[in-house]
């Protein structure tokens, strides 16, 4: 059998067509003929640029994708959102529509005859706006509010920004004076180490810092030289008047260990995915990586990233970014003006403009830059843990996360995670659960993270039994692809939902991200967007019935295959066109000019 080839049960298969060299459009036979006459000729310098029809490798992001813009001057004034007449428009220069019958004759029909944000709410913010308005407007078109709606109890979600937050960010009013101190202190602290280090030639360093709380004794850092004889105390806590000593029995902020984790994932970690991931058993959950820069400045859509639904019992925020300062003060922020559990620094993103300007995976080669950020951020706070997530290395040859745990560990993070693979592998060949071991035995106190390549509940145990040393394991794709993936592993057998059960996932995602993003137009088509970003990797998933050598491997790509019915069959389609048909089910049908492009090339092979 090939390896890479996920074989299929025979009675299932797709007999694929060849084409022999005379079925072959001639024109695109002379093409090749005439394009490897020029590579025979000329000199080697020459024949390096020319352009051959070879298919080039489908690796990275579709960054020329169509972008669908609505027509703003369809959209309702907000003084009218409610019904008629509740309201007067204060803009004298209002570019959207006072006019309900000119607007109600260009909205398109109803999508059902219930409102998923009025059913889980008791009210509808959209009011006539909605796709399902008709499910709470009364006679005279106005919005209505169910008789159990509560008006003071607090939002199924939390976080974002104020527009308080944001006036104080924009106007630079906001004190970061704390955040500042502590990277002050952590640049100090560690020129001092390092002095220490040449001047012994011991690779120990000798000094720590306090975490301090309150912001009135931020400059009192309490620095302790440890005698040589003792035991060296990891993180963040060294003064042995105020905490008695190391205190192993003490309970952490978040407990990292034996959990099951859903990874940070861009574009399609969004909050409505979570809560599918939370109700299939996730135990934490991490929002997608958040900027450091756009939260300081105050933008909307960078602190989106940081929403928490009240289901997410351990929620974390991951930040990127570059430089200390900016860091420490998005991290500063956060745990003043969020509900958040811990903050994760992002030190494996691969992404070329992120790792160009020196985040992400970037940050591992710049140590004395990502020292300085660990140890600040990390002594912000004694009830917001602060962690790491990173990658083997840069290149896939120079592996330096063995030599890097063991000093995040030592400048205060709370826990650390590690994929298996480098920055040049991304997501190729296999994550390297060997190395991943290798590196969480060096790590003495905090608990390590394993990451890379888990799709069923074999694949965990398999991988737990390699690394005995990891404490708990996060799950990336995995959970993108099949979400139910943390009830296989707490059940420790396979759940095989039909297409119908499937579909219902989908459906309850949709009402879920109809409830995040709003049921008006924009909200309808940002649910259809991140609807079918999520199905350019859940059509990778392959029944458990139709597997000729169960269990599928996530590296794996099948035989062309049909499903037991149609629909099995629509949800495993490569196609995007069939992605949008599944969308058409459950959001109406897509507007005018319309085009999804998948953001990763790999998933339109």
């Amino acid at each position: 059998m090939e390896s890479g080839i996920c074989y299929i049960k025979e009675e299932y298969l797709v007999p694929e067509i060849k084409h022999n060299a005379a079925q072959k459009d001639p024109v695109e036979l002379g093409n090749k003929r005439k394009s490897n006459e020029e590579n025979t000729s000329g000199d080697k310098k020459q024949q390096k640029y020319q352009k051959t029809n070879k298919k080039e490798r489908k690796r990275g992001q579709n960054k020329n994708r169509p972008v669908f813009k609505q027509d703003s001057s369809l959209f309702l004034c907000h003084s009218l959102m409610n019904g008629p007449n509740l309201e007067k428009c204060t803009h004298q220069n209002c570019r959207y529509v006072h006019d309900l019958a000119a607007y109600f004759a260009s909205k398109p029909e109803d999508l059902g005859e219930k409102c998923p944000v009025f059913d889980a709410i008791g009210f509808c913010t959209r009011g006539v706006t909605c796709r399902f308005a008709k499910a709470h407007l009364d006679a005279e078109g106005r919005n209505i509010k169910s008789p159990d709606y509560n008006e003071n109890k607090a939002r199924t979600s939390m976080n974002g920004i104020t527009n308080e937050l944001q006036v104080r960010l924009r106007k630079r009013e906001y004190d970061f004076t704390r955040s500042k101190q502590l990277v002050n202190q952590s640049d100090k602290l560690r020129d001092e180490n390092k002095k220490k280090v040449v001047a012994s030639g011991s690779v120990k360093p000798l000094r720590d810092m306090t975490v301090v709380e309150d912001k009135a004794t931020t400059a009192e850092i309490v620095e302790t030289v440890k005698p040589p004889d003792t035991e060296k105390a990891i993180g963040a806590v060294v003064d042995n008047v105020e905490t008695g000593g190391r205190d192993t029995a003490k309970k952490p902020p978040v407990d990292f260990a034996e959990k099951l984790i859903l990874s940070p994932l861009t574009t399609v970690g969004n909050l409505p995915f979570r809560r599918i991931c939370k109700e299939f058993g996730a135990d934490i959950t991490c929002g997608e990586m958040a900027c450091a820069v756009p939260l300081v400045k105050g933008l909307t859509q960078e602190w989106a990233l940081t929403k928490r639904h009240e289901s997410e019992h351990v929620f974390g925020v991951q930040l990127c970014g570059n430089n200390p300062n900016i860091i420490a003060q998005a991290a500063q922020l956060l745990q003043e003006t969020t509900s958040i559990d811990y903050i994760d620094l992002n030190i494996g993103c691969p992404i070329e403009l992120i790792y160009q300007h020196g985040g992400g995976s970037a940050l591992m080669r710049r140590t004395n830059v990502l020292e300085t950020i660990v140890r600040s951020c990390s002594s912000m706070s004694l009830k917001i843990p602060f962690t790491v997530k990173m990658r083997t290395g840069v290149y896939a040859d120079k592996s330096v996360a063995h030599e890097l745990m063991p000093l995040v560990e030592e400048w205060g993070a709370a826990a650390v995670t590690l994929h298996g693979r480098s920055r040049e592998q991304r997501y190729m060949k296999s994550a390297n659960w060997q190395y991943i071991e290798e590196c969480a035995a060096k790590v003495k106190y905090i608990p390590v993270i394993g990451n890379g390549d888990i799709l069923n509940f074999e694949d965990y145990n398999e991988k737990r039994k390699q690394a005995p040393h990891v404490s708990s394991v996060m799950i990336g794709r995995g959970a993108l692809i099949k979400p139910w993936i943390f009830k296989e592993i707490k059940e420790q057998k396979p759940f095989n939902p039909t297409s119908a059960e499937r579909f219902d996932i989908l459906r309850k995602y949709v009402n879920y991200g109809l409830e995040h993003w709003g049921s008006d137009m924009k909200g309808v088509e940002n649910t259809r967007r991140f609807l079918l970003e999520w199905q350019s990797f859940m059509y990778r998933y392959i029944p458990y019935e139709l597997l000729a050598n169960p269990p599928q491997q996530i590296n794996q790509r099948p035989q062309k295959f049909r499903g037991r019915d149609e629909m099995e069959t629509l949800m495993s389609s490569p196609n995007s066109t069939d992605w949008v048909r599944l969308s058409e089910m459950l959001l109406g049908p897509v507007p005018v000019g319309f085009e999804f492009v998948p953001k990763h090339k790999a998933n339109a092979y």
